[in-house]
């Protein structure tokens, strides 16, 4: 096994996404077709500053959402931000079906690029936005960021900025910002999510911060979230819900069971390692009474936005009732039974979910995987 080549982190995300996301997608019931919904959509109740862009963000954001109608019907109950990225495939496209037509104003489209060591040249980046802002069919796009860099030095890629520059004045961009969820230890241990956010936070150049953020997961981001404040720097979060993972994992490692599908001898340890957790985790969950993971996803949700650092939360919805539950969160406010609940998940529940952003675990890996990456 020492012979072995170490897997890539975009490789690795590239070759199995469609595998792991097509499992997760079967085991998951209430999937719409792509159209208009007939029921009424709670709307957006709150807004808030986006640091120092001045836009004024719903606090309920929209994540990786695949279908135009989706996207259309979010717009239409007043979700006003639009996550996207170059490295979603086919994703610019999508987002242009479902805005065709509205006030290019009143939403805000924050897009990625991948800052490659062996491509940092200002022509690349400027070439590779042209064909963003033509994939999305707009005038310019609010923020570009770079998605999520591997190594501190890229952060101050002078190519990347310069081309940023030029396409401010021309009006093709607004602002630049910079995501990140956790470190890449085959590259560069020791450069976490909180140093990178820090030294971009120093660099003074990024407008908007895309990060992790939990109640798992606190520490770290709440040290980030502060500086946001101090400079103003307008923050967005993913990685929002911990218990989702459980219950998807759960479902996923039912169904392939119960399909009798081979697995690797190295993921069915990893899996039989997972279900015993799990199953210990369920007479706590039985006990403390958490078998609704709705209730617990809801209440994570109002944990982050009862931070005021917090700007907009990305909520990637599958579906028309994902889409109500999560704008009818807007302007909520974290209750004590959502406190008691979330304290007891993480209690008994908290071993379970790998935190994105800490990269603790994955120098001990003999293999070699990027633990944080696949998680």
């Amino acid at each position: 096994m020492n012979n072995e080549k170490p897997i890539e982190r975009r490789g690795f995300l590239k070759t199995s996404a469609a595998g792991f996301l097509g499992v997760g997608l079967a085991a998951r019931p209430g999937l719409e077709p792509s159209g208009q919904k007939e029921n009424s959509t709670p709307k957006v109740k709150d807004h808030r500053v986006l640091g120092r862009t001045g836009f004024k963000v719903s606090d309920i954001g929209g994540g990786y959402i695949q279908e135009p109608g989706l996207i259309a019907a979010m717009l239409d109950a007043g979700v006003n931000f639009i996550d996207t990225a170059e490295e979603y495939p086919g994703h610019h496209r999508t987002v242009s079906e479902a805005i065709k037509g509205r006030d290019r104003k009143s939403f805000f489209i924050n897009t990625k690029l991948e800052v490659k060591e062996e491509d940092v040249s200002k022509e690349g980046f400027l070439k590779r936005t042209r064909q963003s802002l033509a994939d999305l069919n707009t005038d310019y796009i609010d923020c570009m960021m770079m998605h999520c860099p591997e190594k501190l030095h890229l952060v101050k890629t002078e190519g990347f900025h310069a081309a940023m520059d030029e396409l401010k004045k021309e009006g093709r961009l607004r602002y630049v910002g910079i995501s990140h969820h956790g470190s890449f230890w085959l590259k560069a241990p020791e450069e976490t999510m909180e140093n990178m956010l820090m030294a971009a936070a120093d660099d003074g150049r990024f407008d908007v911060f895309l990060m992790a953020y939990n109640f798992l997961q606190m520490d770290a981001s709440e040290r980030v979230l502060e500086v946001c404040k101090e400079k103003q720097i307008g923050t967005a979060l993913m990685k929002t819900m911990p218990v989702a993972k459980y219950y998807s994992i759960k479902a996923r490692i039912e169904q392939m069971e119960e399909e009798g599908k081979d697995i690797n001898p190295l993921m069915q340890s990893g899996m039989d390692n997972y279900k015993s957790m799990a199953e210990r985790a369920e007479g706590f969950i039985k006990e403390h009474h958490l078998e609704n993971p709705e209730e617990i996803k809801e209440a994570s949700i109002r944990f982050v936005l009862e931070n005021p650092n917090v700007n907009t939360v990305c909520c990637s919805m599958k579906n028309f009732d994902e889409l109500d539950r999560f704008v009818s969160l807007s302007g909520s406010k974290l209750s004590d039974w959502d406190r008691a609940k979330l304290a007891q998940f993480k209690e008994g529940c908290g071993q379970l979910y790998c935190r994105h952003a800490c990269g603790l675990c994955e120098p001990q890996c003999p293999h070699q995987v990027p633990v944080n990456a696949i998680m």
